[in-house]
């Protein structure tokens, strides 16, 4: 029977038994399917309260999306609609609007719980 990983010890079970269930040639819909499904899932939840990964700054997460998508600043202003609004923001000295928050998310998929973050 599957249990809540609440230690060390149970976690390196949970990763050598779902290892081991990785490399048979399971069946969609079959029990160990089921079993391994769990297992990752409890895994994941371990490992999220062990380790939690920090929400970006939002103006690290505009950089970064700009830098993966190949964009400019000046192509950021535009989606701002704001020009000398720009610099102010990636600098961190003007904190984004509700209205800029909502251009970001529908321009560059930002998720909008990265933008509201105080910064």
């Amino acid at each position: 029977m599957l249990k809540p990983i609440k230690n060390n010890q149970q976690y390196e079970d949970a990763l050598a038994r779902a290892y081991k269930l990785m490399q048979k040639n399971i069946k969609p819909d079959s029990k160990e399917s089921d079993e391994l499904e769990i297992l990752s899932i409890l895994i994941k939840e371990y490992e999220n309260e062990l380790y939690p990964v920090p929400k970006p700054n939002p103006v690290e997460a505009i950089k970064f999306r700009l830098e993966q998508m190949n964009m400019s600043e000046v192509e950021l202003s535009e989606i701002l609609g704001y020009r000398s609004r720009k610099s102010e923001i990636l600098s961190g000295k003007r904190k984004l609007s509700l209205a800029m928050i909502r251009k970001l998310n529908e321009k560059l998929h930002i998720p909008a719980n990265v933008l509201i973050q105080a910064y």
